[in-house]
């Protein structure tokens, strides 16, 4: 295994994120195309194969899907560690640092870890580096490093199973390296079509890729292309296929206001079965009980596949499973909710989330910001009836932000003549703040970027 870069020296946080500056980032510049070798597994493996192969030490649940995999990876670790599991998280984006994408028991990497696995991690990026250079290749990508850090982490800290979520897509992404004793699919939807194919069904097909032979596979897919999709590729891997609304239903119960609702998870077809079960569910919104019921599905089966999982901790995991940025209450007099809704599926479900709660508490505002590559105009239609104004801003923390000609072009489609601009979140929230007085609210959504900067301000950090 690779030597620290330096004999007895560590390097520094900053010294860490100064390098994964430097890297190629998806996340931040989208590639134009997915051509040339931008996606492929090669480099991952190689990197992996020079840190040791700690993915082969790490049993994993793997998930992919448009929507609702963070909510889900997170649902599912919860449940995990109130069985008295260790278990590993991975998920993107973060929100605010970098550490919250790779947790270990419910809490993100420490410096003193994160500085000692880079510490491994960076001479063998580095060598990796050299050696395609001489190729005229190129070395790991940002996220490539980070995902082999978080699994060469997971490999030391001796976990019982870790649970990953994908980046982007699935067949091709750094993930798809793991050991999958279980994968999940949670729900398809168009987004990143210039990556992943322009129909739900190219889409669902990427994100297939990280069905396993013979490894049993949970289905939240709903759309029919898709579903076919996920079905066909499950058949000829001879992976155990479980699907949502064929062997399990999820009904959502709502809770009070935005508070906890619950999830009363059935068979299909009859509500009044043996195995029904309600669970609390401490993320609100209705597409959270689909989230809900894929976590509480892969908890009993990893109960059938040795991995001890007591009914009494998945009501636990679930009534306690938080993420930021999901339908997040920061504010009360106005009512100031942050979501990290990006695509049309997630502000179809933050709307109708929404809707109902602030119905009486007028003027509604909408805070919205958005990246460039992503169905601007379909999103703001989406969202218009549910506001009486709209402040288009753009983020600062990404180059990725859409141009004001594009938003002003998106608002004048979708008939939006009286939205107004502020050049900051920061400014974009103090306007929303001085027009819905104290009885009105204020909706942040659009980009995870967005829900970032705006809740660092209002939590001070």
């Amino acid at each position: 295994m690779p030597a620290p870069r330096e004999s007895g020296r560590l390097p520094s946080r900053g010294e860490i994120i100064a390098w994964l500056d430097r890297r190629v980032n998806h996340e931040r510049v989208v590639p134009a195309s997915p051509g040339g070798g931008t996606f492929a597994l090669a480099r991952m493996r190689r990197l992996l194969a020079a840190l040791g192969k700690p993915q082969d030490r790490i049993p994993a649940v793997h998930l992919a899907g448009t929507k609702g995999k963070g909510s889900t990876a997170t649902m599912l670790a919860a449940i995990l560690g109130a069985a008295g599991h260790r278990v590993g998280l991975y998920l993107s984006p973060h929100v605010h640092r970098l550490e919250e994408r790779i947790c270990v028991d419910g809490t993100p990497i420490t410096e003193r870890d994160l500085t000692r696995v880079f510490a491994t991690v960076m001479p063998a990026v580095e060598a990796l580096d050299r050696s395609a250079a001489r190729r005229g290749g190129r070395g790991p990508t940002w996220f490539e490093i980070v995902t082999a850090a978080a699994l060469l982490h997971f490999a030391r800290e001796r976990l019982r199973v870790a649970v990953l979520e994908t980046g982007l897509g699935g067949r091709l992404d750094a993930t798809n390296t793991c050991r999958p004793v279980l994968s999940i699919i949670t729900s398809i939807s168009l987004d990143h079509m210039h990556l992943l194919g322009r129909t739900v069904g190219k889409i669902a097909a990427e994100k297939a890729g990280i069905i396993r032979r013979g490894v049993p596979v949970i289905s939240g897919v709903r759309a029919p292309a898709a579903r076919r999709v996920i079905a066909t590729t499950a058949r000829r891997r001879r992976a155990p296929l479980t699907e949502i609304d064929r062997d399990f239903e999820a009904v959502y119960l709502p809770g009070r206001g935005l508070g906890a609702g619950r999830l009363s998870l059935l068979p299909p077809d009859d509500g009044a079965a043996p195995g029904r079960r309600d669970y609390p569910v401490a993320m609100p919104g209705r597409h959270q009980a689909d989230n809900a019921a894929l976590a509480v599905v892969a908890a009993r089966r990893l109960d059938t596949l040795g991995v001890a999982v007591p009914e009494e901790a998945i009501a636990r995991g679930l009534a306690t499973a938080r993420l930021p940025a999901r339908v997040e209450v920061l504010g009360s007099r106005p009512l100031i909710v942050v979501d990290a809704a990006h695509n049309v599926a997630s502000i179809t479900a933050l709307v109708e989330t929404l809707a109902p709660v602030i119905e009486g508490a007028r003027p509604r505002v909408l805070v919205f910001a958005v990246s460039d590559d992503k169905q601007i105009e379909p999103m703001l239609a989406g969202a218009a009836g549910c506001f009486d104004r709209v402040i288009l801003t753009r983020f600062r923390s990404s180059p990725r932000a859409a141009s004001w000609a594009r938003l002003r072009a998106a608002c004048a489609r979708v008939g939006l003549r009286h939205a107004t601009e502020a050049e900051s979140p920061s400014a974009a929230l103090a306007a929303a703040r001085a027009l819905a007085g104290k009885r009105g609210s204020i909706c942040v959504a659009g980009s995870f970027y967005l829900a970032a900067e705006v809740r660092a301000e209002l939590l001070g950090s």
